[in-house]
């Protein structure tokens, strides 16, 4: 089975449920396989090949989706470029992954064009608004005319045959492309469909960038294997977000915790959001106190989840239906082995501070072109994911902070999570970062606060820092404290804290 097979045969077996929907535009199961086979035999005709890889750079658009599943179909692999990188960011991945065609939009034509010249492998642009172009190929012009049955390649596609490269956000550093193959996604979207308790086909709003692999997976990927309908929305508006669960009845939404923080603070009384039956967050810790404010407003319940993109990357969710623990990224997900290591990768037991490790059909093929960081991050089978981490006696995980991240304060290790936690309980405080720097006066690191406040509040320096006197100890109390009214994030809203430093 690869994914492109798995399209083919849910457009067989619920070849009318609408498939997806943006904005005005329905597609069903038919019609977007079609258009995804139309598209495949296009590139074929480009001269793309099995083991190709082809970047996609797009927003989150029906033309996305189509993309996605196009360049699987003609047997290349999908190279998904978040489309806020600038000229550098753009050519090293482009030249890294060594992609041959690109699909894109207008509008990123000219920084594509400044940078092909150094691109030599990449020999087409596919643009998907213009109808007559010189020197690219239009995406409309490219499709016509061809068959809309499944293409037939000059090899079969194998289940380890890698069917994504996804670049890590570089959080830490540059980033390295995760080789992700066919059997990787979906055994991850039998995991998701069982940790869900999914029986019946869902209503998915993605307001997520398909980019990423959250949104990837959990907003495409999965609803698609079950004839389930995918809500695409081109970004977060909170207002949008509840009249879009409304209309649509949809019964999933995933975001990270920013989005809980801001719905939180509306009401949706003028709404009916009665077929909302989950709401799932990831890709960056949840403050328990924003998880109360939001449920207390929704009584709709937020299951934390966790997982690298490396992962496919949902690893852990708070079962549905069953215990959840606020704070908690959850249990393994099925089919998903997690454990706690020390430095020299032996097992921890319960409530003994170390890394996560993770192993599982989940876990990437490797990194492309670094033999090295692939050895470095999978030992024996296990995916080290860089996450400081404990195991309660139920079996429930929790992350305590990024390795990279945790600051040496005189000898003690401090976890920016633990003092991130205590200032998200202050009412004048809407989000806070934590960062280790260095102090002139002492050997090592201390931390520093970088604090935004609820709108209308003010706060000053000696507030926080007393704040925090009053619920940890001393060493852990931040020594600096600068106000912020933003900060910088990755696409799917992870505080770069990089950037913080």
């Amino acid at each position: 089975m690869d994914l492109g097979r798995m399209l083919a045969e849910s457009s067989q077996r619920y070849s009318e449920n609408i498939a997806l929907i943006c904005g005005e535009k329905k597609l069903t199961y038919r019609a977007l396989n079609q258009e995804a086979n139309r598209l495949a035999h296009g590139l074929i005709h480009l001269g793309i090949k099995p083991g190709d890889r082809v970047a996609v750079l797009l927003n989150n658009s029906p033309e996305f989706v189509i993309s996605y599943f196009a360049i699987l179909k003609a047997g290349a692999s999908v190279v998904p470029l978040n489309t806020m990188f600038k000229e550098g960011e753009l050519k090293y991945i482009l030249s890294n992954s060594r992609s041959r065609l690109v699909l894109t939009l207008s509008s990123f034509r000219e920084i594509l064009n400044k940078i092909s010249p150094a691109l030599p492998h990449l020999k087409h642009k596919v643009i998907f608004d213009k109808r007559w172009l010189l020197r690219d190929v239009s995406y409309v012009g490219l499709k016509k005319g061809q068959p809309i049955n499944e293409p037939a390649l000059d090899r079969g596609k194998e289940a380890d045959d890698v069917a994504a490269i996804l670049y890590t956000s570089g959080t830490t550093g540059r980033s390295k492309g995760a080789m992700l193959t066919h059997n990787n996604l979906l055994s991850n979207v039998a995991s998701i469909k069982e940790a869900f308790k999914s029986v019946s086909p869902e209503v998915m709003l993605c307001v997520l960038p398909l980019f990423h692999a959250f949104a990837a997976t959990v907003n495409m990927l999965f609803p698609f294997s079950f004839g389930s309908t995918m809500v695409i929305m081109k970004g977060f508006v909170a207002g949008d977000v509840l009249r879009a669960i409304a209309e649509h009845r949809v019964t999933i939404f995933s975001g990270v915790p920013p989005m809980y923080a801001v719905l939180a603070n509306i009401s949706p009384a003028k709404y009916n959001i009665s077929s909302w039956r989950l709401a799932i967050s990831g890709g960056a810790a949840l403050p328990v106190e924003v998880m109360h404010a939001f449920e207390s407003k929704y009584k709709v319940l937020i299951y934390e989840g966790d997982g690298p993109t490396e992962c496919s990357p949902v690893t852990s969710v708070n079962p549905i239906g069953g215990k959840r623990k606020p704070g908690s990224i959850g249990l393994p997900v099925p089919g998903v082995e997690m454990k706690i290591v020390d430095e020299e990768g032996k097992y921890l037991p319960p409530e003994k501070i170390g890394e996560i490790v993770v192993r599982g059909p989940n876990v990437m093929k490797g990194y492309l072109n670094q033999p090295e960081a692939t050895a470095e991050a999978i030992k024996d089978g296990w995916f080290h994911t860089g996450d400081i981490g404990k195991k309660d006696r139920d079996g429930y995980f929790y992350i305590l902070d990024r390795k990279k991240d945790m600051v040496n304060v005189a000898g003690f290790n401090v976890y920016p999570r633990e003092i991130e936690d205590v200032l998200y309980t202050h009412p004048k405080i809407a989000e806070a970062a934590v960062v280790g720097v260095l102090h002139d006066g002492l050997r090592g690191e201390v931390p520093k606060a970088f604090v935004v406040l609820r709108e209308g509040e003010e706060m000053s320096r000696e507030e926080v820092i007393s704040y925090c006197q009053s619920k940890i100890a001393n060493y852990k109390v931040p020594r600096y404290v600068e106000f912020r009214k933003d900060f910088p994030r990755t696409p799917i809203g992870k505080v770069l804290k990089r950037a913080l430093r």
